[in-house]
């Protein structure tokens, strides 16, 4: 399901071979310090200290702009949205936020294999047995959420590009319809994966 689900870079950096715990705990508790953060001298350090983790894990910077390019557009529209019902350093924080909390979610999924991943969410989703529910579904559903984010945008971003390219970037059914079969291309192919390793009950 790599090709799939995941955006996994092999390397040999600090951050490839921290546990998966590890780099998930500290995904949330970076995301908390980022929603705290409230002084632009804060956030501009916060934004360095997010480029120094990618230039450190040595992905590259195409695997990188991948990342965030899916949510440019949403970028844009959130600042816009708050430059008019607030002042330019409340919008440009919001954005900065949103954006680096993209880049370092998707800093763990480059410098994480699926199937560490997995066994992480599946050990904290134990007590989860107790309530009758399956662990390592609930990690695999987690864990499909987590890489499909990125696809769904990305496919929001081409259908975009595609309507403007037609002159109809006003229909809404030119947006919806692609979109829509696009997504349920995408869930098809994931449970043909998921089928073809007994997972589809």
């Amino acid at each position: 399901m790599s090709g799939l689900t995941g955006a996994y870079v092999p390397g040999d950096s600090l951050l490839h071979r921290l546990p998966a715990g590890a780099k998930l705990a500290g995904l949330a508790v970076s995301c908390t310090a980022l929603l705290l953060l409230r002084a632009p001298a804060a956030l501009a350090g916060a934004a360095a200290a997010v480029v120094l983790l990618y230039v450190v894990s040595g992905v590259g910077l195409a695997a990188a702009w991948a990342q965030v390019r899916p949510v440019r557009w949403f970028a844009v529209a959130l600042f816009g949205v708050q430059l008019v019902f607030a002042d330019l350093p409340t919008a440009a924080s919001s954005t900065l936020r949103v954006v680096l909390a993209v880049a370092l979610a998707g800093l763990v999924t480059l410098t994480t294999r699926t199937g560490a991943l997995m066994a992480t969410l599946e050990r904290w989703l134990a007590p989860a047995r107790f309530a009758g529910l399956d662990p390592f579904r609930l990690s695999l559903l987690l864990s499909l959420t987590l890489r499909s984010v990125p696809v769904i945008a990305d496919l929001v971003t081409r259908v975009r590009e595609a309507q403007r390219a037609r002159g109809v970037e006003r229909s809404p059914r030119a947006f919806a319809v692609p979109l829509v079969v696009g997504a349920l291309r995408h869930a098809d192919a994931l449970g043909e994966a998921l089928a073809a390793r007994g997972l589809d009950d």
